[in-house]
């Protein structure tokens, strides 16, 4: 039986009897720092979707080439990394500052837990920081006090909304919250963006009706939508594809759970 977390652990303004997407992400992970409630939903969702666990990793490796690109081919050594959520393995700051140890990175994300867990790793990393605030809050984000100490916006920015903007259903406009970043952001900035697609196919049905229901989000969309986000920026080759075509050796045919989950990169001219 797994251990439970002992209600001490968790920082001000966590609800230990409610589910948060970043804890559940924890879960899919093998982390450690979740609760009951979220161990439940990942296993409904494994139910609906077994592989749930691999499409959980593969986005996570999807992030890892990401910012490999980003620091070593395209020279862009600061990164914002929106809804990053509970540190886990191979994070944002380990691949980017493995790749340049000079590479600057804050973490985004709204739930509470995220920025204590953060800080314990970060307490000797003086070029990264974390922040509890709502991505959706463009300002806030990019007027807050670490941001401007850490990145200088007049250098190219990578913007990572990588698993972020599913949570946002079409009425909140998050192709618009994408232009707004973006707009705050100089010539040579990168936008890396993956949403949940919405296949025709009984597991993108399964775990979308699944997400919803235990979660209250979750808006799986077409290419032609995701590819939206990335109006205006140039594409970065292969464009907008299936996570795990990205940037890798991988043909053939994809198993039903690779088939859920696009993503991209684009340059700001």
């Amino acid at each position: 039986m797994a251990t439970e977390i002992f209600p001490e652990w968790a920082p001000p303004g966590v609800d230990p009897t409610r589910p948060s997407v970043a804890r559940v992400h924890d879960v899919l992970l093998g982390g450690t720092e979740n609760f009951a409630v979220d161990r439940a939903v990942a296993e409904r969702l494994r139910q609906a979707v077994p592989d749930i666990g691999e499409l959980t990793w593969c986005n996570r490796a999807f992030v890892g080439r990401v910012v490999t690109y980003l620091v070593r081919e395209a020279g862009v050594t600061q990164l914002i990394d929106l809804g990053s959520g509970l540190p886990t393995i191979e994070n944002t700051h380990e691949v980017a500052q493995a790749a340049d140890p000079s590479a600057r990175v804050v973490y985004v994300d709204i739930d509470p837990m995220v920025q204590p867990h953060a800080e314990q790793i970060l307490r000797e990393n003086g070029r990264t920081a974390a922040i509890a605030v709502d991505a959706r809050d463009v300002d806030a984000v990019l007027g807050h006090p670490a941001v401007v100490n850490l990145i200088d916006f007049s250098r190219p920015v990578g913007l990572m909304m990588i698993g972020l903007l599913h949570l946002f259903p079409d009425e909140e406009d998050p192709w618009g919250l994408v232009r707004q970043y973006m707009d705050a952001l100089p010539s040579g900035s990168h936008l890396a963006s993956s949403n949940m697609h919405a296949a025709a196919t009984p597991e993108a049905q399964a775990l979308e009706r699944t997400l919803h229901a235990t979660m209250g989000t979750g808006h799986f969309r077409s290419q032609e939508a995701v590819t939206r986000f990335f109006d205006g920026l140039e594409p970065v080759d292969p464009g907008v594809v299936h996570v795990p075509r990205w940037r890798t050796q991988v043909e053939g045919p994809l198993e039903p759970w690779q088939e859920l989950l696009l993503g991209g990169v684009g340059r700001k001219p």
